[in-house]
């Protein structure tokens, strides 16, 4: 099969006007970045709409290294709905330079199911991210001027809770001092970077309504603690508005197409391991005002991203989904059946068979939320018959919906079938209202127990000697009512990457409490999970150039 950058090569793409004008979004709302992208006004969102949008959350077991395809899926799904007579859109997450260039090498789809134009999209896009890192970076250099020029005042800053972002996985950058040589050079300090994704801004840019919404949430931002005692905000600097300019473009979701020139909204990218994984509200929202059907994504397993979906994104904007798809592939389901990695391509029905605990844990989860489901078996060309029927029979018999996605090779009519199944399972029997593991009231602490003992299954909650100082600041304020946002890894429901399947009768450990003030949530710090992550051995950037004016080694 040809390389999804040759595929995306050989899609005719239409105009962006054109892709707008298809789903009825006003020429002049149109903002162009070239002929086949193009921001959107926030005036086109429609709130009678919204209302009337049936809207799909993807989500998966717990992720291989190599992902389980939840993008895949979701366009497919887009792709697949469109084929059978339905308007779908897709809204997703933009890509990051981080694991582009590190790990994955791009995170616009796969095969015949794309985003696209896939290599600006997997590379500059329309800027957003270059926006949020400026935007993060001047607060940085204002605040450590602030500290500069008030070093002997009594309004100087005792604690520091700000550092530096970055789209780049650069392990070196977690932990550094500045300052250094002198006065002149500022005041010597403990610092570090987190990776962009990461950044507060980031997730406010992804949570907030309008730009009202946007510039307060700036100004509420935490920097640091006075002399005193009492917070420095972003409004104490004084520079709120500044910010806000930096981020007025970014503000606007970007539209694009798919492999099928289907209308596709992407705009933010929190990673859901160390933040809330979803793309923005705005861009939700944005596509429910056009999409009878919109699909969107949550990243990693559903033990990270749909939780914060549900307990964050959904709690503070409203937004209710028809349905939770969750995705499995027969290479997850058998590395969570105890077999090897490098034998996860070969038929094993025992490894598969014992997986599907993976699998049963994710739907106990969902469930609790309140959520119908329907299980999207992703299609490999080395999958088997015979463990593709476990996995269905496992379904029927617990009367949960089933279906192949084989988008990746077939594009929308590799999806019809699971497109089919969607329909009917919102048709005859739609969610109910979601309920959430804990109450806005429940204390931080009570919070992140709750998610840890009911979502991952852990037995005991730790927290650390910082933890605790830091949980201490927050009673008796505001912040005490917030979601929580757990950061711990991916490849587990525990803090241990290497404990696959379901793992039992274990303590997860909180080494740390950063407050978003501004987005409005609390991130706890789950084992050694790292903000800001390392590269492989062999980093994807080394498969990837410009040859005879084409890139190649994106995927």
């Amino acid at each position: 099969m040809k390389t999804d950058i040759e595929i995306a090569r050989e899609c005719k793409l239409e105009e962006v006007q054109d892709i707008a004008n298809k789903i009825g979004v006003d020429q002049e709302a149109l903002i162009p970045y070239g002929k086949h992208m193009a921001k959107v006004s926030l005036e086109e969102i429609n709130a009678e709409k919204i209302k009337q949008s049936n809207l799909i959350l993807v989500t998966s077991i717990t992720p291989t290294k190599a992902g389980i395809g939840k993008t895949t899926v979701s366009i497919g799904l887009a792709l697949g709905l469109n084929k059978i007579g339905k308007n779908a859109i897709v809204a997703l997450r933009e890509p990051s330079l981080g694991p582009c260039f590190g790990m994955k090498g791009g995170a616009a789809g796969g095969g015949y199911a794309q985003v696209l134009p896939m290599e600006n999209i997997n590379l500059h896009f329309t800027g957003d991210f270059h926006a949020i890192t400026s935007a993060h970076n001047t607060i940085s250099a204002l605040f450590d001027n602030y500290i500069y020029q008030n070093r002997a005042s009594e309004n100087g800053i005792k604690e520091i809770l700000w550092k530096r972002v970055l789209d780049v996985n650069d392990r070196s950058l977690r932990y550094l001092v500045s300052g250094l040589r002198g006065s002149a050079n500022g005041v010597p300090q403990e610092t570090g970077f987190d990776i962009t994704p990461a950044s507060e801004i980031m997730a406010i840019l992804c949570l907030a309504s309008d730009i009202d919404d946007l510039r307060r949430r700036i100004e509420n931002i935490l920097l640091g603690y006075r002399y005193d005692g009492s917070m420095f905000t972003v409004k104490d600097l004084g520079v709120a508005g500044a910010i806000t300019v930096l981020l007025k473009d970014a503000l606007n979701p970007n539209l694009v197409q798919t492999t099928e020139n289907t209308a596709a909204f992407i705009h933010g990218g929190p990673f859901a391991n160390i933040a809330h994984g979803c793309n923005s509200v705005i861009a939700t929202k944005m596509a429910m005002s056009f999409g009878d059907y919109v699909i969107t994504e949550a990243g990693f397993g559903a033990d990270l991203g749909a939780e914060k979906f549900f307990d964050i994104k959904c709690r503070k904007s409203g937004l209710q989904p028809k349905l939770t798809i969750i995705v499995a592939t027969a290479q997850g389901l058998k590395m969570h059946g105890g077999i090897p990695i490098e034998e996860i391509k070969t038929k094993n029905t025992i490894g598969i068979t014992k997986g599907l605990e993976n699998l049963s844990k994710h739907i106990e989860n969902i469930r609790s939320f309140g959520q119908n489901i329907v299980v999207a078996f992703n299609k490999y060309a080395s999958d088997d018959v015979e463990e593709i029927a476990i996995v269905q029979q496992y379904c029927k018999d617990n009367a949960i919906g089933f279906a192949l996605n084989n988008a990746f090779v077939e594009g929308g009519e590799g999806a019809k079938e699971l497109a089919q199944t969607v329909v009917n399972a919102i048709e005859t029997a739609p969610s109910k209202e979601l309920t959430f593991p804990y109450k806005d009231e429940d204390t931080i602490a009570y919070k992140i127990e709750q998610v840890a003992k009911k979502i991952y299954g852990a037995t005991h909650v730790e927290f650390s000697a910082i933890a605790k100082r830091k949980l201490a600041l927050l009673k008796s304020t505001e912040m005490d009512k917030y979601p929580v946002c757990i950061a711990k890894t991916q490849f587990s429901f525990s803090a241990d990457a290497k404990a696959f399947g379901v793992a039992k009768d274990f303590e997860i450990l909180i080494n740390d409490i950063v407050i978003n003030r501004g987005a409005e949530f609390i991130v706890a710090i789950a084992g050694d999970i790292m903000r800001m992550p390392g590269l492989p051995k062999v980093p994807q950037a080394t498969k990837i150039d410009l040859v005879n004016g084409l890139i190649e080694g994106l995927s």
